[in-house]
C-alpha cells in the first residue's frame, strides 16, 4: 500500500532520523521497514509507530526499499508524509 505510493511519487523522507523526525512531527501517515534491515535500527522507528499510532508496512528488502524511493543504495526504513 505505502510501497506503490511512494513508487508513484507520494512525499517520503527516507532514512531512520529523517522517518523518526516526522513520527515526532506526527507528519507520516505510514512507514516502511526493509525486513533485512537490522532490528537495532528499524526496533526505535517500530516503536516510535506503536507510540504514534502510524501503520508498518514491511518490504522484503534494504534494496527494495531504496529503489521505490529513487535512491541508488539500500533504504533501512521509509515514511510517507501527509498531504497538506
Amino acid at each position: 500500500m505505502f510501497l506503490e505510493e511512494v513508487k508513484n511519487g507520494a512525499p517520503t523522507v527516507v532514512g531512520v532520523k529523517q522517518t523518526q523526525k516526522a513520527l515526532v512531527k506526527e507528519t507520516a501517515r505510514g512507514v516502511i521497514v526493509a525486513m533485512d534491515a537490522s532490528d537495532h535500527i528499524t526496533g526505535p522507528v517500530r516503536a516510535l509507530c506503536g507510540i504514534h499510532q502510524v501503520p508498518v508496512e514491511t518490504v522484503p528488502t534494504m534494496q527494495e526499499l531504496g529503489k521505490a524511493c529513487g535512491i541508488h543504495v539500500g533504504a533501512a526504513v521509509a515514511a510517507v508524509l501527509e498531504t497538506r
